[in-house]
């Protein structure tokens, strides 16, 4: 065989893997998109639709949670008791829209990430900047996963699982920013 016709055939071996690989991808792509704007499971769990928008949803769902917080301060409800019932609620429906998609806890599903933030903001003194120490210090527990958040992440599944090792994110963003409300302010 000529080095020509070598050339050819795994150029077109190439493009047959990137046409495997890519209606997969674009396919789940779709369901989760069908999912996040047909259905009201889906929009929740989707983060009202923050969980479609880029490469990095679960920061876009942390971002959409911000404003949600302040209205939720502003209006005098409690963040702690808002957190509490929004968790059982993004258990119940992550677990429907993981089975729905048939994918255990997809990247878009980041109600997750809101509820986390949620609860952080409920310890927090009500100012930006503390939102700001609460958003990098939530995103960065949540994205690195230390012990024992990367172990329940994988021992758990479903809705639950979804929502817990977010929760457990938010419990060391939260002794972290007591530590340096206790520094400033004192004890």
């Amino acid at each position: 065989m000529s080095e020509k016709a070598d050339q050819e055939d795994r150029a077109q071996g190439e493009d047959e893997l990137s046409t495997e690989a890519g209606p997969g991808h674009e396919e789940i792509e779709l369901r989760a998109r069908k999912a996040a704007l047909s259905t009201v499971d889906g929009f929740i769990a989707f983060g009202f639709g923050s969980g479609l928008l880029t490469k990095a949803p679960g920061t876009m769902g942390t971002l959409a949670a911000v404003p949600v917080a302040i209205v939720v301060d502003m209006l005098g409800f409690s963040l702690a008791w808002f957190a509490f019932i929004t968790f059982w609620l993004g258990v119940w429906v992550c677990a429907r829209v993981t089975r729905a998609l048939d994918i255990e806890d997809y990247g878009g599903i980041v109600w997750d990430e809101m509820v986390g933030f949620w609860l952080v903001a409920a310890f927090i003194p009500q100012h930006w900047a503390w939102y700001i120490g609460a958003f990098v210090l939530f995103r960065g527990f949540d994205i690195l996963k230390p012990w024992p958040i990367s172990k329940l992440e994988e021992a758990l599944e479903g809705g639950l699982g979804i929502m817990l090792d977010d929760v457990l994110a938010a419990v060391y963003a939260i002794l972290v920013l007591a530590f340096i409300h206790n520094m400033i302010v004192g004890a």
